[in-house]
């Protein structure tokens, strides 16, 4: 039982989702535990509470599987969902537009449009393998500056088997749920001028970390 007084913390839902393979499970399990573990593609969906800092909600991450007979059930999940993290394999390029098309589907969903603008971080896994795309050219080839028009977002270079770019990814995450959309364009400008960088590269990272 807790102390009289004491409130339960707040949980923020976000909603991880990609294609079958892209690694989502490896990586939430990576995130979680901190140890790489052997998956099998998921067949429903898993669901994991992170933890944050005192000052932001508790996350409870969904994640659902990618298979293409489960992709017309995400719309299931939509509803409560704070913020959306996609999961893209860098390395298999053969599958980037499949995961274009799916990505572009779920963000023009009517509830992650019209009920409000779900901010969304796109993990580019798989950054760890030789040939994997970059997060600039992911940016260009999932065409997410169009896409994202008026939506806060941001895409992170991550590598579900080292863990590399997994908390930056989340941390991102729960800074887009908190902060209005104008107010993470004008802190990536300060950021950006204060270390001497020109209005040109400004423009540059803004383009692909809007």
């Amino acid at each position: 039982m807790g102390v009289h007084g004491s409130r339960p913390r707040r949980q923020a839902q976000v909603l991880m989702l990609g294609l079958d393979g892209a690694g989502k499970t490896t990586l939430l399990y990576r995130l979680k535990y901190n140890e790489s573990v052997m998956t099998v593609p998921t067949v429903g969906f898993n669901v994991e509470t992170l933890e944050t800092d005192r000052s932001s909600p508790g996350l409870t991450v969904w994640d659902v599987g990618g298979q293409k007979k489960m992709r017309p059930h995400w719309r299931h999940h939509y509803v409560d969902t704070a913020g959306l993290v996609f999961v893209v394999d860098s390395w298999d390029q053969r599958r980037q537009e499949e995961a274009r098309k799916e990505l572009h589907r779920v963000i023009k969903s009517e509830y992650l449009i019209t009920v409000k603008r779900v901010p969304l971080v796109v993990l580019a896994n798989k950054q760890d393998l030789q040939g994997a795309l970059s997060p600039e050219t992911l940016c260009l080839t999932l065409d997410l500056r169009r896409v994202c028009g008026g939506r806060a977002w941001f895409i992170q270079p991550c590598s579900a088997t080292s863990g590399m770019g997994l908390e930056e990814g989340f941390r991102r995450i729960v800074y887009l749920m908190k902060t209005p959309f104008k107010q993470t364009q004008e802190d990536i400008k300060v950021r950006m001028k204060s270390k001497g960088f020109s209005m040109t590269a400004v423009k540059q990272v803004l383009v692909c970390s809007r």
